[in-house]
């Protein structure tokens, strides 16, 4: 089965003022599913057809750059996209904020440290939340469309917070200003797909 481009949760309006509607259009339509035909055709033909896009981030280094680049892309889109809705914003409750306080003191640290891996990413990446093998959260970024999912990334862990930091998803509107991006953010977060994320991760 080729894997295929998931639709937005939410009209490409629905994030505005924080992210603008053409903005959404173009970072779904144009580059997530260039992410989607460039993997199906990278894959065409191999064993990696039947393997879910978790699989095959879990083993990126059996596979060539364009399947780590445009797999990564697919995947990490996928999971952001859910991560964000109107009206967003907010705290995050339950085993979450519990983790979350107990791992970085509070809400206003956490987000202090995630900001900063995010606007410190040299070039273009990704700051992710993830949770790690012994059931800890950890903050970190990656490079490019890596992941922590794959096999040869630095930062190992389940994911379950990601926001992408490539100029495409922020130029039209912030153009270089890259932390007010990361603030915004904040606004559109949706709490309640983290928390099933964390849910999923931790049993």
């Amino acid at each position: 089965m080729a894997f295929e481009l998931p639709a937005l949760p939410y009209a490409t309006t629905a994030l505005e003022p924080h992210i603008d509607a053409k903005t959404m259009e173009i970072h779904h339509d144009k580059h997530h599913q260039a992410y989607v035909t460039n993997l199906n055709a990278a894959i065409a033909g191999t064993d990696a057809e039947k393997l879910s896009i978790e699989e095959i981030c879990k083993n990126i280094s059996k596979y060539p750059m364009p399947v780590r680049n445009n797999g990564g892309g697919h995947f990490n889109h996928s999971m952001f996209w859910k991560l964000m809705k109107a009206n967003g914003g907010g705290n995050p409750t339950g085993e979450l904020a519990e983790a979350i306080n107990k791992h970085f003191t509070n809400l206003e640290e956490f987000k202090k440290q995630f900001a900063a891996a995010a606007a410190t990413r040299f070039g273009s990446g990704w700051a992710w939340l993830c949770v790690k093998a012994d059931k800890t959260l950890a903050i970190c970024s990656t490079p490019n469309q890596d992941n922590p999912l794959m096999d040869i990334s630095d930062c190992k862990g389940t994911p379950i917070l990601g926001l992408d930091v490539w100029e495409h998803a922020y130029y039209l509107h912030y153009q270089n200003r890259r932390p007010d991006y990361v603030g915004a953010f904040w606004n559109v977060i949706n709490w309640d797909e983290v928390s099933k994320n964390y849910h999923n991760a931790i049993k």
